[in-house]
């Protein structure tokens, strides 16, 4: 145990040094687009390109957010060097670097799906071949999520999408059937009694009731945004053999310089506010800074995809809280009485709930961030009806679709041009 909880801290060390560096290269970036704007955005389409020839070239375990090569690698072990990369120190040094370098580039990525990756490897390169201890799937799972809490600083976060993704132990019917009852249930206790807690009231959100009207409507624009991402994302990544992921898959390179010259005509079209993860124009939202709402969103969704369907490593988390808020903050403008805060976060949980189809884990996640009790409840029925509206568009969650490319044998090799 005591190698389990050492290898565990030098985890949740790489996390926070990944989580700087990220900051770092970021902020490197802000300040090249500030000083020489039009030169800065040559270096998404190129630097794209560079990214995914080294990816192809010593790193394909690296590609995309990482977090289905960890589905997959808890799921079944294999043999060979391409399959036996998918969580390893090896893999976790290249993620770090190419998603780096993607980010100094202005892409929009995040880190989050890359910090599990990251530290899974950790975890399982560390105690590999131990005896009698937790099995080799149990520390996968357990590396995994906590690369998600150390990603956003959310433990209960971490465990939550443990048990909702990475281990699919909480049936899908009954993970759904839970929340509808206990936000049917928390919604009756909020109109008889208001915002009661067992110690007393210590601060009540202005407006929660306009946040509970507002909760379906908001989850379901969400959550069809969110569907929307995915299905790009699995019809160009997936294993299927659609016209674009097969261009993709014989032409790697030209593919991505492509992404990156679409990257950066959004990034004129928005002023520079979709490069990087979006975490400063998402924080400006909670503010009450609304900024472009929902011409924002659109600019991030598709600044987002490009990146993502170019198969670099870069997670999806960070962007999508981005674009939710966008969505979140088109709606605090209509006027409608709902506050601006409390419709930026309903954003963000139903979109991202509608990416990755977690309601449970999307809901965690912004109640841990926000730390704000009040909204409880109605995040919860944003996430369940980002998640039903984002099923009526695609049927599998992302990660799990994407994770079948990881459980097929290894790939013919193909030209990188």
């Amino acid at each position: 145990m005591a190698r389990i909880v050492a290898a565990a801290v030098l985890g949740g060390a790489a996390a926070a040094g990944y989580a700087r560096l990220c900051d770092i290269l970021m902020s490197l970036h802000v300040r090249a687009y500030a000083a020489a704007p039009w030169l800065t955005l040559l270096m998404l389409p190129l630097g794209f390109g560079v990214a995914a020839w080294l990816t192809r070239r010593f790193a394909p375990e690296a590609s995309g957010s990482g977090i289905p090569q960890v589905i997959a690698a808890a799921e079944q072990r294999w043999t060979g060097r391409w399959g036996g990369q998918r969580v390893t120190l090896r893999t976790a040094a290249w993620k770090v670097l190419i998603s780096g370098l993607v980010l100094l580039c202005g892409g929009s990525i995040g880190r989050e799906g890359p910090t599990v990756q990251v530290v899974a490897g950790i975890l399982r390169s560390l105690t590999r071949g131990l005896k009698g201890g937790p099995g080799r799937r149990a520390i996968i799972i357990a590396g995994g999520a906590a690369g998600v809490a150390a990603a956003f600083n959310t433990p209960i976060a971490g465990v939550v999408f443990a048990v909702e993704e990475l281990a699919k132990r909480f049936e899908s019917r009954t993970n759904t059937v839970v929340i509808l009852v206990v936000v049917v249930g928390g919604f009756t206790s909020w109109a008889i009694q208001g915002d009661y807690a067992y110690f007393g009231v210590l601060g009540q959100s202005p407006g929660l009731g306009a946040a509970w009207l507002f909760a379906p409507l908001i989850g379901l624009v969400g959550g069809l945004f969110g569907g929307l991402f995915s299905k790009v994302l699995a019809t160009v990544l997936g294993p299927g053999n659609h016209p674009l992921a097969c261009f993709r898959r014989a032409r790697p390179v030209r593919f991505a310089f492509i992404c990156g010259i679409t990257a950066a005509l959004f990034a004129v079209l928005s002023g520079g506010l979709t490069f990087g993860a979006g975490y400063n124009e998402a924080k400006s939202l909670l503010v009450d800074h609304p900024g472009r709402g929902l011409s924002f969103a659109f600019c991030k969704f598709a600044a987002s995809v490009a990146a993502a369907v170019a198969g670099l490593p870069g997670g999806i988390f960070a962007p999508s809280l981005a674009t939710g808020a966008g969505v979140g903050a088109a709606f605090a403008r209509l006027g409608l009485g709902i506050a601006s805060r409390d419709a930026v976060v309903l954003g963000m949980t139903s979109y991202l709930a509608g990416v990755v189809q977690a309601p449970l884990t999307s809901a965690v996640i912004l109640m841990e961030m926000t730390r704000d009790p009040g909204l409880v409840g109605p995040l919860m029925l944003a996430a369940l009806v980002g998640r039903w509206a984002s099923g009526l568009i695609t049927a599998e969650p992302i990660y799990h679709t994407l994770a079948k490319n990881w459980r097929l044998p290894p790939p013919v090799a193909s030209s990188v041009s």
